[in-house]
C-alpha cells in the first residue's frame, strides 16, 4: 500500500514537471513541397512573427529550398501544432536559443594581453573591439595604421585598420570587411584573428606579401546593429537609421549599393529585412566605405566580404543570373579557396556565382566592387550550415577562422601574382 501511494505521488510529481516545463525560444527548419505549402508558411511567419534566418527576408521561400525560422517561445508550440495541421513536415534546429545566446556572451571577457590567443576565441562586445583596435595599433604602429572613415547613423565611429610591413611605395591591395549584417557574430570574429594572425605568422608568402602589398581590414561594419544585438535583439541584421516617423528601423546595409539597386532579392518596404534604403548609398555606413573604396579602386585589387552562414565562397553577380565576364577565372580561385578550407578540418564549403549559389539579391557590396573595377570580388558565409547558424558556439571560432584564414590567404596569393605578372607585361 505504502509503495502504491509514493508510486502515485512519483507519477503526479513526473506530470506536474512536464506540465510545468518552460517553452523555449526555437528555430525549425522546413523545407516546403508545393506552392500551397510555401503560401502557408508565408501565413504563419507572418502571423507569429518569425524571424527569418534562412533565407533573409519572407520573398525568398521557395519550393524545395531549406528555411530556417526563429520563432518565439510563446509561439513555438502553436507554430508546431499548425505544421502538423497541414501536415508539413518540419524539425527543430535549435532547442533552446537563449541557451546559446548565453553560451556567446558568458564566454567573453575583459581584453586579454595582445596575442593570447584565448581572447580571440571569444565573440567581444562593440567597446571591447574599439578597444582592441587602439591598443593593437599602439603596439604596432610602424605595421598597423587605424583610419577613420566616418560616422554611423548613431554617430559611432567606424574604422578600418590598413597592415602593411613595407618601405617602398605598395603596389596593391586588398580589402576584407566583416560584420555588414549585425547578427553574424563570427565575421567581426574572423576579422580580428585574421589582424593577429597576420602579426604573428611565419608564412613567408605573406610575410613577403605585406612588404609590398597592403590589407585594409574593417572588423566591424555595421556598428550600430552590431551594438543592439549586445544589447536588445540578438538577431538584428540591419542598421539603425529611422524610417516612417521612427515606426521602422533600420537599412540592410547589403542592399543599399549602386548595384541593380533595389530590383530582386531587396524590398523597398522600410520594415523589411531587405530593405534597400531610399537610394544607393542612403546610409552613411555605407557612404563611408564606398568613398574609400572608390578613392583607392585603381590600387584596391582584392574584394573580400565576410559573411555568415551557409558555408560558400562566392563572387559576382548576385543580381542576375548570366555569367560575369571573369566567370571562368573567379570560379577557379574560388575552387582553390574552398579547396583550401578543407585541407584544414576537412569542412565542406560550396561556391560558384552568388545568384545560382544562393539567390537572386540586388545593391550588394560585392557586385558594386566588381563593376568598379575590382576582379577579385568575393563573398564568404562561414560555419555553418544551420546546426547553430547564428549562434555559433565559441569553441568553433577557432576552426571556423583556422580555415577561412586559409581561404583568404589563397585568393591574397592568387591575387598578389596576377599584379606582378600585370606589371611584368608592362
Amino acid at each position: 500500500m505504502v509503495f502504491y501511494i509514493l508510486a502515485c505521488l512519483l507519477c503526479t510529481f513526473a506530470e506536474v514537471t512536464v506540465a510545468s516545463s518552460p517553452t523555449r525560444d526555437q528555430v525549425l527548419s522546413i523545407k516546403p513541397q508545393s506552392d500551397e505549402e510555401v503560401q502557408f508558411i508565408k501565413q504563419i511567419s507572418n502571423q507569429y512573427k518569425a524571424v527569418f534566418w534562412q533565407p533573409s527576408s519572407i520573398d525568398g521561400i521557395r519550393i524545395n529550398k531549406e528555411i530556417h525560422l526563429y520563432f518565439n517561445a510563446s509561439n513555438t508550440e502553436e507554430v508546431k501544432t499548425q505544421l502538423a495541421t497541414a501536415t508539413i513536415t518540419y524539425r527543430v534546429l535549435i532547442e533552446d536559443v537563449q541557451q546559446l545566446v548565453k553560451k556567446q556572451k558568458h564566454a567573453n571577457g575583459a581584453l586579454q594581453p595582445r596575442g593570447f590567443s584565448i581572447y580571440y576565441e571569444r565573440y567581444h562586445p562593440l567597446k571591447e573591439i574599439y578597444l582592441w583596435m587602439s591598443q593593437i595599433t599602439k603596439a604596432y604602429p610602424s605595421f598597423i595604421q587605424k583610419i577613420l572613415i566616418g560616422p554611423s547613423s548613431e554617430k559611432r565611429l567606424i574604422y578600418v585598420l590598413k597592415i602593411f610591413n613595407g618601405t617602398a611605395t605598395p603596389r596593391g591591395a586588398l580589402w576584407i570587411d566583416c560584420g555588414i549584417h549585425a547578427r553574424e557574430w563570427i565575421a567581426p570574429a574572423f576579422c580580428q584573428w585574421f589582424v593577429q594572425y597576420l602579426i604573428d605568422t611565419r608564412d613567408t608568402m605573406i610575410t613577403n606579401m605585406l612588404k609590398s602589398f597592403e590589407i585594409y581590414i574593417l572588423p566591424i561594419w555595421n556598428v550600430d546593429g552590431y551594438e543592439y544585438t549586445w544589447t536588445t535583439n540578438r538577431f538584428w541584421r540591419k542598421n539603425l537609421s529611422k524610417h516612417n516617423g521612427g515606426q521602422c528601423l533600420g537599412t540592410d546595409l547589403n542592399r543599399n549599393w549602386d548595384a541593380s539597386w533595389c530590383v530582386s532579392g531587396a524590398s523597398s518596404n522600410p520594415c523589411s529585412e531587405t530593405y534597400c534604403g531610399r537610394y544607393p548609398e542612403s546610409e552613411p555606413e555605407v557612404k563611408a566605405v564606398a568613398t574609400f573604396i572608390r578613392q583607392r579602386s585603381n590600387h584596391i585589387k582584392g574584394y573580400i566580404s565576410v559573411h555568415s552562414y551557409s558555408q560558400m565562397v562566392m563572387f559576382p553577380y548576385s543580381y542576375k543570373m548570366s555569367k560575369s565576364r571573369d566567370h571562368d577565372e573567379l570560379n577557379y580561385v574560388a575552387w582553390k579557396a574552398v579547396t583550401a578550407v578543407r585541407s584544414v578540418h576537412g569542412t565542406s564549403y560550396k561556391y560558384g556565382n552568388s545568384a545560382k549559389a544562393i539567390y537572386l539579391s540586388s545593391g550588394c557590396s560585392d557586385d558594386w566592387a566588381y563593376d568598379l573595377g575590382i576582379k577579385y570580388s568575393f563573398t564568404f558565409e562561414l560555419r555553418d550550415t544551420g546546426r547553430y547558424g547564428f549562434l555559433l558556439p565559441p569553441h568553433l571560432i577557432k576552426p571556423t577562422c583556422e580555415e577561412a584564414t586559409a581561404a583568404v590567404t589563397e585568393i591574397e596569393e592568387d591575387v598578389a601574382k596576377v599584379i606582378v605578372k600585370e606589371e611584368q607585361i608592362r
